[in-house]
């Protein structure tokens, strides 16, 4: 039986996805766990303490314990996302591979709760899983938004999908920094209150996933199996076939290659905006960062980017999404140069986290609603699979250019400059793709023949 597209209980069911997980992104990953299993590490072998030293390839210390985890499940993404996407491509697994890896994620996550002492190490460990759990859960769900809606309504509902994810994870987020600053007047430590908060969010993921696998269908025929072959070895098999037939798509593949390049500036600019204002607007001044001003601000932009990717969808409706990804890659331009060259207070630096959040939200969903168009039916898991390495991946080479040019000039504010490079050569890239012969070229019809159509 052939399942109809825009169905509206299987469209609430995909928003309320990302309204779950976004509550492990924003509270465990983005603010919470990084300091919490930094004091655990430092409490046992000091602030600078060494945890284990790997020779010349350098050390893991109590410092870099968080930043190295998140580099490790990014890696591990790199190697495991295009295999299950193929995997999930080549059979009816969509809906229980995305299962799986959700709660394998929420399983994980949940036993956050129980890191405390000296068990920081199986607290890096729970996070390298928790992430790469969460992240091939996304390959699948970014999949869906195919199967589910047509080219004429893709651009908004990704838009949609990425406010529900805002719009959860903010209010998930403020309930657990309420609570954590307020951890005395329940007769608890802070260290407790911080375990309950990422045993919240976990919860949170999975309660809320269960709306999503309750009203989704499974979709795709199971293909017969070649002769003495398992599904594993045809999924690393077609890994390889994903990316020869990308290689035939080339404006599919020169899209890929854009939005790799401005994400790099984009994730970049955004892990490292609390640790730029913390130096330049208080640290070079001699006095002591406010977490206070840096929770504020990393809320604000959430709050923008829920604005952001609604009214930019509405631009987009106008204009076109390649015209307003466009306008938002110029917008991120402008606020790197006005962060290099005139941010003095910290008046300035609200209204900046503002224009962040705006064009943050806007680009990240018309970039995987523009993706989802330009790739061929039946191999939408496997696409997406690369798509979510362009999209983790991207934070590790522009984290390193930006940590080079810190080390070479020694300022923060070069450094976030630097990011330019990345958005200018995004830019030029987007500006010669033909996106509607790219989506022609994939075997499928643009937004405004799919209206036509409809």
């Amino acid at each position: 039986m052939k399942l109809e597209k825009n169905d509206r209980r299987e469209i609430f069911g995909w928003l309320t996805y990302d309204w779950a997980n976004s509550a492990f992104y924003t509270t465990v990953v983005s603010v919470l766990l990084g300091p919490y299993l930094t004091s655990l590490a430092q409490a046992h072998v000091g602030e600078n303490g060494v945890i284990f030293d790997f020779g010349f390839l350098g050390a893991l210390t109590a410092k870099n314990l968080f930043s190295l985890s998140i580099t490790v499940s990014v890696f591990c993404q790199v190697l495991f996302l295009p295999v299950l996407g193929a995997v999930a491509d080549y059979s009816n697994l969509k809906k229980r591979l995305m299962a799986f890896c959700c709660y394998l994620g929420v399983t994980a996550s949940g036993l956050l709760f129980f890191i405390a002492g000296d068990s920081y190490i199986y607290g890096s460990i729970l996070l390298v899983v928790a992430n790469l759990a969460y992240g091939a859960a996304n390959v699948f769900y970014n999949a869906y938004l195919i199967d589910l809606t047509t080219e004429d309504r893709r651009d908004s509902i990704s838009s949609y999908g990425f406010a529900a994810g805002y719009a959860g994870g903010i209010l998930m987020l403020i309930l657990n920094i309420l609570f954590v600053q307020n951890a005395a007047a329940f007769g608890l430590t802070t260290g407790f209150a911080v375990r309950l908060s990422l045993l919240a969010a976990s919860l949170w993921w999975g309660i809320f996933a269960l709306v999503t696998f309750f009203l989704i269908k499974s979709r795709g025929a199971v293909k017969e199996l070649p002769e003495n072959k398992n599904i594993v070895s045809v999924g690393f098999g077609a890994v390889g076939n994903t990316f020869r037939e990308l290689m035939k798509l080339r404006l599919s593949a020169r899209f890929l290659i854009a939005s790799f390049c401005y994400n790099n500036g984009i994730q970049t600019v955004i892990t490292s905006a609390s640790v730029f204002l913390a130096q330049e607007l208080f640290v070079a001044r001699g006095a002591e960062a406010s977490q206070s001003f840096l929770l504020g601000i990393f809320l604000a932009a959430q709050i923008s980017a829920l604005v952001g990717a609604i009214s930019f969808e509405r631009l987009a409706r106008v204009i076109g999404a390649k015209k307003t990804l466009l306008i938002s890659l110029i917008v991120w331009i402008c606020i790197v140069i006005y962060a290099y060259g005139f941010l003095q207070t910290v008046a300035q630096a609200w209204v900046m986290s503002v224009f962040i959040g705006l064009v943050l939200g806007s680009s990240q969903a018309l970039s995987r609603s523009l993706y989802s168009q330009m790739i061929p039916k039946g191999r939408e898991s496997a696409f997406f699979g690369l798509y979510e390495i362009s999209e983790r991946g991207t934070s590790l080479v522009g984290s390193l250019v930006f940590g080079i040019v810190v080390g070479v000039s020694g300022s923060f504010r070069q450094a976030i400059l630097s990011m330019i490079l990345f958005f200018a050569v995004g830019i030029v890239i987007l500006l010669l793709t033909d996106t509607d012969r790219a989506i022609r070229e994939a075997g499928n019809l643009t937004p405004q023949e799919a209206a036509g159509a409809v």
